[in-house]
C-alpha cells in the first residue's frame, strides 16, 4: 500500500461542500498525499483539478434498500426502549400505500421490521447487508480498483448513503482502513448511520457522547473529534467582495441594512411564505418609524416552488431575493448540487446582512461565526395541507436540546412580538445572545472551526501510520 494515497469516497452530493469546494483538498496535497475521489455524483471534479474516479451504474443490492429503512425504523424504536422518550418516533418517514409496487415494499419492510425488532435483530440486518452488498458490482468494481490503486486509507463523507457500503466493504476485505465523516449535527438521533467503518470522524466531544450512546459497540478509539470543514469558509476573509460590488450585482439599496431570512424546504416549514410575510410587515413598521431596513430572502436551495412569489411581488420594495447558486444537474432532488460560488455567495450574504431569521436552523451557527445574531421563529399558522405540523415538533428534535442556554437565540413566539424582537436584535441587546450562540456553536463543533481540515488529515496521517 502507497502510505500517502487516500480514496475519498463521495457517495452523494452532500460531502462536495466540505471535502470539495473547501481548502481540504489542497491542504492534503500540501501534506504530500495522494487525493482520489471516487466520485458518485454527476458533478465534475476534474473541472477543479481533482482527481478523480467516476462509479458508473451504481447500485445497491435490491434487498439492501429494504434493510436499511427496516434498520432505521429498529434502531428508533430501540432508542425509545432505551430512553424512554417518544421524540425518536417524530423522525419517521410515513408507509406509503400509493400502488402496488410500493405496497409490496413496505409490507416487506414491515414483516423485517416484525422479526428483528431487536438488538440482536439490528445484528443481523448488519451482517445481511454486507452479505448482500458483497454480491453487487459496485462491490467486485471497488475491489478491483482499490486492488489496483491500493491506498493506505479510504474516507467516506457521508454516513448514511447505501452505495458506500460496497466500497467500505471491498477496502476492509482488503485490509485498507476505513472511516467516515459525521456529515450533519442532527444525523445521529435519526437512525442513519449505515456505514460500519473502521473509524468515524465526528465534530465535537458532544457528538462523540452521541455517536457511544447510540452504538455503544464502537469503541472510544474509533471516535475522532476533528470539527467539521463546513465552517472554514467562514474565517476567509478574502472571499468577502466590496460592499459596492455585492450590493450593486444583487440590486440592493446602499442606504439600507439588510435582514436575512433564510428559506426552509416544504416539509420541514410549511409556512414559510407567512413567516416570510410578517417579517415584511414587521419592516414596513419599523421603516415608518425611521429606519431603513430591507430582507435579503434566501430560500432552501432544493426549493424550487412558487409559494413566496405572491409575498415577493407584494413586498418587493423591501425584499430582494438572492437565489442560492445550485446546480441541478438531473431529475430528482439528489441531483441538485451545491458550488463552490454559492459558498463565497453565502459568506457575502451574512456578511452584509445584521442578522439572521428563521426555523431552527443550523444558520444560528453560521451567524455567530461572525459575531451576529439569529432569531427563530416559535408559532404555528393554521394550515390545511400540513394540519400536524408544529413549530413543538420541530423545537423538541435532540439536536436542540444541545443548546447550554435558550438565551443562544431571539425567540419570535407570535408575529405581533416581531417588530419588538428584531429592534432588539439591532441593539446592544443582542450581544448576550451571540456570546451564547457561540458557546452553543463551541459545544457543536470542535474549535478553532478553521481548524477541522488539519485535524482531520493529522488523524489521517495517524491512522496511515499504524
Amino acid at each position: 500500500m502507497h502510505k500517502k494515497k487516500i480514496f475519498i469516497l463521495l457517495p452523494d452530493g452532500v460531502g462536495l461542500r466540505n471535502f470539495a469546494f473547501t481548502n481540504f483538498h489542497n491542504l492534503g496535497l500540501e501534506k504530500g498525499f495522494e487525493i482520489t475521489f471516487l466520485n458518485n455524483t454527476p458533478f465534475n471534479l476534474a473541472e477543479l483539478g481533482i482527481n478523480e474516479i467516476k462509479v458508473k451504474s451504481a447500485k445497491p443490492h435490491p434487498i439492501t434498500a429494504l434493510l436499511k429503512v427496516a434498520q432505521t425504523h429498529i434502531e428508533l424504536s430501540q432508542n425509545i426502549k432505551k430512553s424512554g422518550d417518544k421524540v425518536y418516533d417524530s423522525y419517521r418517514f410515513p408507509f406509503s400505500f400509493k400502488d402496488l409496487k410500493t405496497s409490496f415494499k413496505t409490507i416487506a419492510i414491515k414483516s423485517i421490521i416484525a422479526f428483528n425488532n431487536s438488538a440482536k435483530g439490528l445484528k443481523r440486518i448488519r451482517k445481511t447487508i454486507s452479505e448482500k452488498e458483497r454480491k453487487t458490482k459496485l462491490y467486485f468494481d471497488s475491489l478491483e480498483i482499490f486492488e489496483n490503486e491500493k491506498p493506505a486509507m479510504v474516507f467516506c463523507t457521508n454516513q448514511r448513503i447505501m452505495l458506500a457500503v460496497a466500497p467500505i466493504l471491498a477496502a476492509q476485505d482488503l485490509g485498507i482502513p476505513t472511516a467516515t465523516f459525521i456529515f450533519s449535527w442532527d444525523n445521529l438521533p435519526k437512525g442513519t448511520k449505515i456505514l460500519e467503518t473502521d473509524f468515524y470522524f465526528v465534530w465535537s466531544e458532544h457528538m462523540k457522547t452521541e455517536l457511544q450512546y447510540y452504538y455503544p459497540y464502537i469503541n472510544d478509539n474509533q471516535i475522532i473529534i476533528t470539527g467539521t470543514p463546513q465552517f472554514e469558509t467562514h474565517f476567509k476573509e478574502d472571499i468577502i467582495v466590496s460592499r459596492e460590488t455585492f450590493y450593486k450585482e444583487y440590486k440592493l439599496d446602499a442606504d439600507k441594512k439588510y435582514i436575512c431570512y433564510s428559506g426552509d424546504d416544504i416539509t420541514t416549514s410549511p409556512n414559510d411564505p407567512v413567516y416570510l410575510e410578517d417579517l415584511a410587515k414587521a419592516i414596513t413598521k419599523l421603516n415608518v418609524k425611521g429606519n431603513n431596513l430591507g430582507i435579503i430572502f434566501r430560500r432552501c436551495p432544493v426549493d424550487f416552488s412558487d409559494r413566496f412569489d405572491i409575498v415577493l411581488e407584494r413586498y418587493k420594495n423591501i425584499i430582494t431575493s438572492i437565489e442560492p447558486k445550485w446546480k441541478k444537474i438531473g431529475e430528482g432532488w439528489q441531483t441538485i448540487l451545491p458550488t463552490k460560488e454559492d459558498l463565497t455567495l453565502q459568506m457575502n450574504t451574512i456578511f452584509y446582512s445584521e442578522l439572521v431569521i428563521n426555523l431552527g436552523s443550523s444558520m444560528v451557527f453560521d451567524y455567530a461565526a461572525f459575531n451576529k445574531p439569529c432569531g427563530f421563529i416559535n408559532y404555528d399558522i393554521p394550515n390545511i395541507e400540513f394540519p400536524n405540523w408544529s413549530v413543538k415538533k420541530i423545537y423538541n428534535f435532540v439536536h436542540f436540546r444541545s443548546m447550554p442556554s435558550k438565551d443562544a437565540v431571539f425567540w419570535i413566539n407570535n408575529p405581533n412580538e416581531m417588530q419588538h424582537i428584531i429592534e432588539k436584535m439591532l441593539d446592544k441587546d443582542s450581544v448576550k445572545v451571540v456570546e451564547s450562540a457561540q458557546k452553543w456553536f463551541e459545544k457543536i463543533n470542535q474549535h478553532p472551526p478553521q481548524m477541522a481540515s488539519e485535524r482531520i488529515w493529522n488523524a489521517i496521517n495517524e491512522i496511515c501510520k499504524e
